[in-house]
C-alpha cells in the first residue's frame, strides 16, 4: 500500500497519455489511465474503474470535438464515483475550453514544453490537496 496520491489521465491520445504518466510518476504520484473514446463508446465502465482506483485527482483532457466531448465530460463530472476527486482540465486549446466551461475554472494547455509540465504538476499537486466541495 502507498501513501502516494493517485491521478487518473483521462485523454484521448496515448503518447499524451505516455508523457503524463511520467510526468507524474516522477512527481510522486500512482497514475491510472483510461481513454475518453473508452469512456463514451463502453468499453469502460467508468464509475467501476473510479471506484477500483479512488483517484485523488482526474487530470481531464477536452479535446476536440468540443460539443460532444464537453457533454461527456459533464456526464462523467457527475458520477457519483467522481464526487470526492478534484478535476484538473486540460486541452491543446484552453481558450475555446475556457469558452465552453463558462466558469472561472482554470484549463491547463497540454503540449510538451516543461514549463507547462510542472504548472500542470503543481495544479494536481494542489488539488490533491484540496478539499471536495461538490
Amino acid at each position: 500500500m502507498t501513501d502516494s496520491p493517485t491521478v487518473a489521465i483521462v485523454n484521448t491520445t496515448p503518447d499524451a497519455v505516455e508523457m503524463l504518466r511520467i510526468v507524474f510518476t516522477s512527481a510522486g504520484f500512482v497514475v491510472v489511465s483510461c481513454y475518453t473514446h473508452d469512456i463514451r463508446d463502453g468499453k469502460v465502465d467508468f464509475e467501476a474503474f473510479m471506484r477500483q482506483h479512488s483517484p485523488r485527482v482526474i487530470v481531464y483532457d477536452l479535446a476536440p470535438p468540443y460539443g460532444p466531448n464537453f457533454r461527456l465530460f459533464e456526464h462523467v463530472r457527475g458520477m457519483p464515483a467522481v464526487q470526492q476527486s478534484q478535476f484538473v482540465l486540460t486541452s491543446v486549446n484552453p481558450k475555446n475550453v475556457a469558452g465552453l466551461i463558462g466558469r472561472d475554472e482554470h484549463v491547463y494547455e497540454v503540449v510538451d514544453r516543461q514549463d507547462d509540465l510542472m504548472q500542470l504538476v503543481q495544479a494536481v499537486k494542489e488539488a490533491s490537496r484540496a478539499r471536495s466541495i461538490r
